[in-house]
């Protein structure tokens, strides 16, 4: 980098005053691109007690999906967990093409990961969560971490109700995370529904720290 030598007092002090206007400048602009990209944290920012800890923000992504059929979810909560970027892949059986979408399942199908940002997973799932009631509960886990990074290994069932007697679906969210400093993201979750081709394994339905 090449140093430039300035004429004057007067021209270093502008040149300063630009300089750190600009910086001033680029960290809004990048404090804001973070704010808004999909997934982010949103203008008002999280709440800090979704985000304080490992056990905080895996409950808060369950919480903030589940709710009663008629009830909007808080879709700028959902946001605020997710690192700008974020990822959220099921991973289910691919019916042929023109087969009805609830069609029973030969159990042949071959298997797909759809892979969708934030927002591509809100208006996948906005209307089917919100006119059928949806709840979704953590009922195993387990957790590796190093450093600034966490893998949990959660294993879930899925009511329409809350008191349902039996849920409807179960499988495992594969979940990673990252702590930045001062708070915990979601970067991704991967997972598939239990199927009879992949029932749950007994060791994953308690959890191990």
């Amino acid at each position: 980098m090449r140093h430039l030598i300035a004429p004057s007092l007067t021209f270093f002090a502008l040149t300063l005053g630009l300089l750190v206007g600009h910086a001033r400048a680029q960290s809004n602009n990048d404090s804001a691109k973070t704010k808004n990209a999909g997934g982010a944290q949103t203008a008002t920012g999280p709440r800090a007690s979704d985000v304080v800890s490992v056990d905080s923000i895996i409950a808060a992504v369950y919480d903030v999906i589940s709710g009663p059929a008629g009830r909007k979810r808080d879709w700028e909560r959902m946001r605020s967990l997710f690192i700008p970027g974020a990822r959220l892949m099921p991973t289910s059986p691919v019916r042929p093409a023109g087969t009805a979408p609830d069609a029973p399942l030969k159990g042949d199908e071959p298997y797909a990961t759809n892979v969708l940002d934030v927002d591509g997973f809100i208006a996948r799932s906005s209307k089917f969560l919100e006119e059928e009631g949806f709840f979704e509960s953590e009922t195993a886990r387990r957790v590796e971490t190093y450093g600034h990074i966490a893998q949990v290994w959660s294993t879930y069932d899925s009511r329409h109700k809350a008191d349902d007697p039996r849920p409807f679906a179960r499988g495992i969210n594969s979940i990673q995370l990252m702590n930045d400093g001062a708070r915990w993201w979601v970067v991704s979750i991967f997972w598939e529904n239990e199927s009879p081709r992949a029932p749950l394994p007994k060791k994953y339905l308690k959890s191990a720290r």
